[in-house]
């Protein structure tokens, strides 16, 4: 895994405004890729909106899709003020916004849906807790390693990459962290309609964060939909048609 010779483009910021010959160009979708990761793991369901007349916008994260270095320098709040900024963006053109997020970047979508009431969730693996002794000693990790071995590319499908990072960024690590505890103690302020899919094979994260978000976001309804042919990065795995179709499925009946 690395962000060589990703498609062209993928690794950047992808906005298109909807068509309005399909009367969809009023709802726009937001992607936000996950820790280490890239847009190009968010590209292909942003592909799906946008065929289907909808306004799309699928940021770069700051510190991810260049160096791992980079991660590594990068405070934990420039994540959710730059989803913020593609939310106050889509508002001035579209009646509806929803947020869709792919393990981290489904912290940082709750986070930022816990100051600003959109109109639906859609997470995939979303991440809210680090579990286990291991992080206790992230400080001190951080303090003599820069990287450890990465995390990404848990993808069942053969041949597929998300094109993030090949090392985890051990300062990354730590404002992640923050930020999950920051996000989790205010997951009742976020209240817009979710509907969560989780990956019964994951081998990043447990399904306590699942649980976790299932059982304290305030989000009302909530829906959650197992996907049994899929590993961590189910955006670009075998469960992706499910994904595209339940989640367009979503935004319809909130429109």
């Amino acid at each position: 895994m690395a962000t060589t010779h990703a498609p062209e483009g993928w690794l950047e910021d992808y906005f298109v405004e909807g068509g309005s010959a399909l009367g969809k160009k009023e709802i726009g979708v937001i992607f936000v890729h996950g820790f280490t990761g890239s847009p190009a793991s968010m590209r292909p369901w942003a592909h799906y909106f946008q065929e289907r007349g909808y306004t799309v916008s699928v940021p770069r994260l700051p510190g991810h899709g260049r160096t791992w270095q980079e991660l590594n320098s990068v405070a934990w709040e420039l994540w959710p003020a730059r989803v913020q900024e593609e939310v106050d963006r889509l508002s001035k053109i579209c009646t509806k916004v929803f947020i869709f997020g792919l393990s981290m970047g489904g912290a940082t979508t709750i986070n930022v849906a816990e100051r600003y009431r959109v109109a639906g969730l859609v997470l995939v693996n979303p991440m809210i807790h680090i579990p286990g002794i291991t992080i206790k000693f992230a400080p001190i990790i951080a303090a003599i390693k820069a990287g450890m071995p990465s995390v990404g590319d848990d993808i069942k499908a053969p041949g597929v990459t998300e094109w993030g990072y090949d090392v985890l960024p051990t300062k990354g690590v730590l404002q992640l962290n923050a930020m999950l505890k920051e996000t989790r103690k205010n997951l009742r302020d976020a209240q817009s309609p979710l509907l969560l899919f989780h990956s019964v094979e994951d081998h990043v994260l447990p399904v306590s964060n699942t649980e976790i978000i299932m059982n304290e976001i305030g989000s009302t309804p909530k829906e959650r939909i197992e996907l049994n042919n899929s590993y961590h990065v189910a955006t670009l795995d075998n469960d992706a048609p499910e994904i595209f179709e339940k989640s367009l499925a979503f935004v319809e009946s909130w429109s």
